[in-house]
């Protein structure tokens, strides 16, 4: 809420931290991320300092608020009101140290934020607060000095009080500093196994490698480099940097990627990038660029702020200019202007927007959601689009059974299913593994097999009670003379899954279908945000059948398929260029750019922290049914805004002109004392409000 130089810190905490980490790297003491440790190292204290920000401002409130005890039995006006007399002899000494004290100390930030308001043209709530507690302070002064009225020493030390208040709650709502750069980094080896012209091997940093070198990647292992494997052959899981949600078979002329990870054999790679030219690097760089770019909305609170900065101003020079022209009393004509412009500033307003984001900010953690970037979830009530990444997102991310179809009348699903399980249990291969994972979890036993052989391009088979079972592919069973059984699997399964067929014997009796699962939940999810009016759109990295068939399976209005994550982050700003406002819900390393270029940037819970801390909103759960709470929600939350605001700045309408004393004729004068229960009143009403966010 509170912009100026301390504020422009706390609001702009993510821009910051950008700045702070875009080229973090590897910090355990290798030669090759001494520059990036320099960045870590600013990282972290853009991150300290976030949090010294919240320690200050709770200390400052604290303070403050012990030293407005005495203020307020030290005040004639409160004495007054509730007729009671405290150390009369010493109590106007005692008022101008103890508000001195909260003057500068407690208002420390906001003087600053003044400079900073008017240096950069920008009048906003630290003009309008410092000008209200400098007033105030000032004439109350003047008062000890020459008595011509009543101080504001109280409504000085309370408002300064409320004014922290507002800014510490606001402050903790915004969670810590983004890690995503660093943890990208993290990806890439360190070390790298170079093999060298007399075929032994060296444990070398990544950064010695050249292009041209040999590298081993033994089972297990992340790809350090970018390159080409020369030797060996292995299934390679790159699903968290594509989006491909199988394991992709890798062999002789085939290209890797720095971070993947080396499922089964081991693979000597012939390096073609290393450093800043591989592909997790120019990630890095893009989700960078994306960061610098992003605009953050002004705080409406700053708009209120604005406005009632040249109320204030105005109507206190006002008033005073037109009592001493119509001949009234000097002081009066002084009280009354310095009343208006203390008025001006309620001290609502300070907690309009804080409250309600306190109360929505609690109220989504529960619902399953949390709220980094205030500002995107205030935005989120704009949103007309909704785009899902898919593997992960809309689906389980997991390469699983989806259907076994029995091709003989004497089989059923179990059969065959058991079957293939119990020659699959000997395979390694992720095909085999989904096989025999499908199996368990129906509670099947399974068959002792023996004579197990791995058929290269064809499949598996092995011996079972007597019988050759085999499972194989679409293009054996052509080559084989079993084409026509094809044909006897719809069109949808075909066309958008991997199919394997069960032979007994040389004889087709069943297929099973495998592919990514798609999540129960993402079908009402779906259909909810299309009810509320909002456009679905689905990206991912799979191939075009698989997202034509999820896309269909949900109901989606429009995809796009086989994205790398630049292509994502194009797809986002091609919908934006159409005038959409984006909400992109993600989880894995290729969605953060994407996630930071949308206007909202939602991340699934379980999915990577590169993902989460790329993100603005967060689902602790994978269910993407949370997506319509977030909406609904922030659309809630901001009418209450509106609203606190309203309450906040009302009683100005009346208050003002009644502290002008545009009714004195009538007997009517607002009192300082009169208008602060106003003010009070305006803050209860404002807290009360926010609460009823909850019902």
């Amino acid at each position: 809420m509170f912009r100026g130089k301390w504020n422009s810190i706390i609001i702009g905490s993510r821009h910051m931290e950008h700045e702070g980490h875009m080229e973090h790297g590897d910090h355990r003491g290798h030669e090759e991320h001494k520059p990036m440790e320099e960045h870590v190292h600013k990282h972290d204290m853009g991150e300290n300092h976030h949090e010294m920000m919240i320690r200050d401002f709770r200390k400052r409130f604290i303070i403050s608020f012990i030293i407005t005890i005495p203020i307020l039995l030290l005040d004639p006006t409160i004495q007054e009101v509730f007729n009671f007399e405290f150390l009369p002899d010493i109590s106007s000494p005692l008022l101008f140290i103890l508000s001195s004290i909260i003057y500068l100390y407690g208002g420390k930030p906001f003087l600053l934020g003044f400079y900073d308001e008017i240096s950069k043209r920008k009048p906003g709530m630290m003009v309008l607060i410092s000008v209200a507690i400098s007033v105030a302070y000032s004439y109350s002064i003047l008062t000890l000095v020459h008595p011509m009225g009543d101080p504001f020493f109280w409504e000085l030390a309370t408002l300064i009080d409320v004014m922290l208040l507002g800014h510490w709650i606001e402050m903790k709502a915004i969670l810590g500093a983004s890690k995503a750069l660093e943890k990208m980094v993290k990806l890439l080896p360190s070390k790298a196994i170079k093999i060298l012209d007399d075929g032994t091997t060296i444990e070398v940093p990544v950064e010695e490698l050249k292009p041209g070198d040999h590298v081993l990647i033994r089972p297990g292992e992340r790809v350090p480099v970018d390159g080409v494997v020369v030797e060996g052959k292995s299934n390679v899981d790159e699903s968290i940097l594509t989006g491909e949600s199988l394991p992709q078979s890798k062999g002789k002329g085939d290209k890797v990627i720095a971070g993947s990870i080396n499922l089964e054999g081991s693979l000597t790679v012939k390096v073609l990038k290393t450093g800043k030219e591989t592909y997790v690097s120019q990630v890095i760089e893009l989700v960078k660029e994306v960061q610098e770019a992003r605009s953050r909305t002004q705080d409406l609170a700053d708009k209120a702020a604005f406005l009632l900065t040249l109320i204030a101003i105005f109507g206190g020079t006002l008033t005073l200019a037109t009592w001493i022209l119509v001949g009234g009393d000097i002081n009066f004509a002084l009280e009354r202007a310095v009343t208006v412009m203390v008025i001006a500033c309620p001290h609502a307003l300070g907690l309009a927007i804080p409250l309600a984001v306190a109360v929505s900010t609690s109220l989504a953690a529960q619902r399953g959601f949390l709220i980094r970037e205030r500002d995107a979830f205030e935005r989120t009530r704009l949103i007309d689009t909704i785009v899902f990444d898919k593997t992960g997102t809309l689906t389980k991310g997991e390469f699983g059974v989806t259907d076994v179809i029995p091709l003989d009348s004497n089989e059923d699903e179990e059969e065959i299913l058991v079957m293939a399980a119990s020659v699959e249990k000997m395979s390694e291969h992720p095909i085999a593994k989904a096989i025999v994972k499908e199996a368990k979890r129906r509670g099947l036993k399974l068959l002792n097999a023996s004579d197990f052989t791995a058929m290269a391009g064809i499949g598996v088979k092995a011996r079972l009670n007597g019988k050759e079972v085999s499972l194989v592919s679409p293009n054996y069973l052509r080559e084989s003379g079993h084409g026509d059984i094809l044909e006897k699997i719809p069109e949808s399964i075909r066309g958008n899954k991997t199919v394997v067929y069960v032979l007994v014997d040389g004889r087709p009796v069943g297929a099973i279908a495998l592919g990514d699962i798609i999540r129960e939940e993402s079908y009402e999810a779906v259909r909810k945000l299309r009810e509320m009016g909002l456009r679905v759109i689905m990206l991912t990295g799979d191939n075009r059948n698989v997202a034509e068939y999820v896309s269909r399976e949900l109901g989606i209005d429009e995809y796009f398929a086989e994205l790398l994550p630049h292509q994502k982050v194009e797809a986002i700003r091609e919908l934006q260029s159409r005038g959409f406002k984006v909400a992109m819900v993600g989880d894995g390393i290729n969605d953060a750019p994407a996630l930071i270029q949308a206007d909202v940037g939602i991340a699934i819970g379980a999915g990577t922290d590169i993902a989460i801390e790329s993100a603005d909103i967060i689902l602790v759960r994978n269910d993407p049914r949370d997506i319509v709470d977030v909406v609904r929600l922030s659309k809630k939350s901001y009418r209450k805004m509106i609203e606190n605001l309203i309450w906040a700045t009302g009683y100005n309408s009346f208050a003002i002109p009644l502290a002008a004393g545009v009714l004195v004729a009538y007997g009517i004068v607002l009192t300082p004392a009169v208008g602060a229960a106003l003010m009070s009143l305006s803050t209860v009403i404002v807290a009360i409000n926010a609460k009823l966010l909850k019902i």
